[in-house]
């Protein structure tokens, strides 16, 4: 698990006015991957108590693609089975080389947002016109009804990682 320190916050106008900035097609495609990848992060924390880290693509031709890697293995001074931050970098590199395959693509991650004390699912999602989204859904679970209580999805600061030279 990552990680976070920034603060999920909204802009002026909420999500209108970041949708208002990009191409339709474009915030389309970004929005798509946000829902599906919250989705999938939330029915794996369902069925698994946690997930490994994703990605999703937008194919040129419209169909959306989920993109996995190999856990690596956590080094010895971390508490983990596995190293997250490793596999966000392999997915990133795997987008990169690949990326004339599709037109948008989003990593979904688990995070650690520091100031709130809880976990949240990241989606970072990013269109090859240049545009980027990021939101963070907060998540907790919860013992009396053996299931996970999910709170606002908010937006995120996010930097290209794809379509980057």
């Amino acid at each position: 698990m990552a990680d976070h320190t920034g603060q999920a916050t909204e802009g002026p106008g909420g999500q209108e006015s970041w949708r208002d900035s990009v191409p339709e097609a474009t915030a389309t495609d970004l929005e798509n991957l946000l829902g599906t990848g919250v989705s999938a992060a939330q029915e794996q924390l369902q069925r698994n108590g946690g997930f490994l880290p994703f990605a999703l693509t937008v194919q040129n031709d419209g169909e959306v693609r989920l993109v996995a890697v190999s856990p690596a293995e956590a080094g010895e001074d971390t508490d983990g089975d596995f190293d997250a931050e490793a596999m966000i970098k392999d997915l990133q590199a795997l987008l990169r080389q690949n990326r004339d395959d599709f037109r948008a693509a989003a990593v979904v991650c688990d995070i650690l947002l520091v100031e709130e004390d809880s976990d949240a699912i990241h989606v970072a999602a990013e269109h090859r016109d240049g545009s980027l989204f990021a939101a963070v859904l907060p998540y907790a679970a919860n013992p009396s009804t053996q299931s996970w209580d999910f709170g606002e999805l908010g937006a995120d600061a996010s930097e290209p990682a794809i379509w980057v030279d």
